[in-house]
């Protein structure tokens, strides 16, 4: 026993390591040590001695963040009126913009993950966007996008040659090194059946905002960029 150094050991700390004798000794070394007991289960794991047993603790303790995050998306604040006010306002202000704006109920990533606002003093919506790059297997996901930018501009940093970030440039090569000229912004027309999926074609030198008119949006706009010369299975409305 490591506390009285009398008797044998016969309990180990899950928390410190340390062994004790009975249940006096266990006491007395949580006091000594401010120690809880609890096992740490952030605790540092060499890869030399990380077993399964470590695996499925480590499996066990993201399934319970998992279940703290998704009982926290469930508190009744999230709930609240103003919560409520708010996702109203926000669908008010899109129907008068010609766009049919649906939110999603509390709990889907969608809607968790949505920071689409309306700035009321410049009359413009600050969207929530997500890129798809097929061919690159790429996503990228936008905050704060206003309505008034092109979606050439939107792109710029992304498959623009001079402008993009080199790893993003490097990882998107199959888009810059492609003319501007082949590239098509797509993005999909909610409410069809699951075995006749249509993309509406968007045009890159308007803005968001008119690109969006007229369309169902699902909590925000997901936009596809895909190569015409390359064959992908996305078929647009009309053809």
């Amino acid at each position: 026993c490591e506390t009285c150094g009398e008797e044998e050991a016969k309990y180990r700390c899950p928390r410190c390591m340390k062994y004790s004798c009975s249940l006096l000794c266990v006491k007395k070394h949580k006091l000594a040590l401010s120690c809880n007991g609890v096992r740490d289960k952030t605790a540092f794991v060499s890869v030399n001695e990380f077993t399964d047993l470590n695996l499925l603790s480590d499996y066990r303790f993201l399934e319970d963040v998992g279940r703290t995050a998704d009982a926290a998306a469930r508190h009744p604040t999230v709930h609240s009126p103003t919560t409520k006010k708010f996702l109203y306002f926000l669908r008010n202000k899109a129907r008068k913009c010609n766009i049919d704006l649906r939110t999603l109920p509390i709990g889907f990533t969608k809607r968790r993950e949505n920071s689409t606002t309306f700035n009321g003093t410049e009359k413009k919506f600050y969207w929530h966007l997500k890129l798809v790059f097929p061919h690159s297997h790429a996503e990228y996901t936008l905050k704060g996008v206003p309505d008034d930018k092109t979606l050439a501009d939107i792109l710029k940093p992304y498959i623009d040659p001079a402008e993009s970030d080199p790893v993003v440039c490097q990882r998107l090569k199959i888009y810059t090194v492609s003319p501007q000229s082949d590239v098509q912004i797509l993005m999909k027309i909610e409410n069809r059946k699951q075995n006749s999926v249509r993309y509406n074609e968007l045009n890159a030198s308007r803005s968001l905002l008119d690109n969006l008119k007229g369309k169902v949006i699902i909590e925000y706009p997901t936009l596809f960029v895909v190569l015409k010369t390359l064959k992908n299975d996305m078929v647009i409305l009309g053809q």
